[in-house]
């Protein structure tokens, strides 16, 4: 399965997005906030797996030009961050994109997201987005703006989380919960004991970072639940 080429905008900022579509009719639309990476091949793989299961998925665009290396997915990652508005802009740029499909009309939206991309589901969830469900994969818990009780937090929030994830430490886990508590969210949050962040790329042991490492029993469990969660809000 090919992914097929989208082109949409943040303003005067040109983006890409990366679509898959299943074989029948969708059961919902699904948009994936890539690694600081932005797209690359474990976020196509995951689209494909989507689509696979009858979704139509998506991949985000994080910052309209390549990314040359780490190195440099940390400066344009720094730069997006920089201010809350510009980034949730950005966030709301790819869900509008998304939503906007001819394929998605009248659909149910979600989103997930990797490490920044688990971060920048749950700005969406914070900022009041318009999704049924948003669930984070070893994603960052911070934010510059926490969640209120004045926005709604509209979609079913799933969190699943590495425990030896020194990127998300306990105290962000438990300042995360409060946050999502005193904001009446309705949360899930699954932890795994022992588990690195980035646990589900295979390719993360290769990295030689000692923060990452691949998880198979995470990676297996953490995608059930996404799929377990998805049936019970489309039920």
């Amino acid at each position: 399965m090919a992914l097929e080429k989208i082109a949409y905008a943040d303003g005067g900022t040109a983006l890409t997005g990366w679509l898959a579509r299943p074989e029948g009719a969708p059961r919902a639309a699904v948009l994936i906030f890539p690694t600081i990476m932005n797209f690359n091949p474990p976020m196509e793989r995951r689209a494909k797996m989507l689509a696979d299961a009858g979704y139509l998925a998506m991949v985000a665009d994080f910052y309209g030009t390549p990314v040359a290396d780490f190195a440099h997915s940390q400066q344009l990652s720094a730069a997006l961050k920089a201010e809350v508005d510009v980034y949730r802009a950005r966030i709301s740029a790819g869900i509008a994109a998304l939503r906007a499909r001819p394929e998605a009309q009248g659909l149910p939206i979600a989103a997930i997201g990797y490490c920044q991309g688990g971060q920048a589901v749950l700005e969406a969830a914070r900022a009041g987005e318009d999704l049924v469900a948003v669930a984070s994969f070893h994603g960052l818990l911070n934010t510059e703006r926490k969640a209120s009780a004045d926005v709604p937090v509209r979609p079913r929030i799933l969190v699943c989380h590495g425990d030896a994830d020194p990127l998300a430490p306990r105290d962000q886990v438990l300042a995360f919960w409060e946050e999502m508590d005193a904001a009446g969210a309705n949360w899930h949050f699954h932890s795994y004991s022992g588990v690195k962040h980035g646990f589900t790329d295979p390719g993360s042991d290769a990295r030689g970072v000692p923060a990452i490492g691949y998880d198979a029993s995470a990676d297996r469990q953490s995608w059930s639940a996404l799929v377990n969660l998805l049936d019970e809000v489309l039920a």
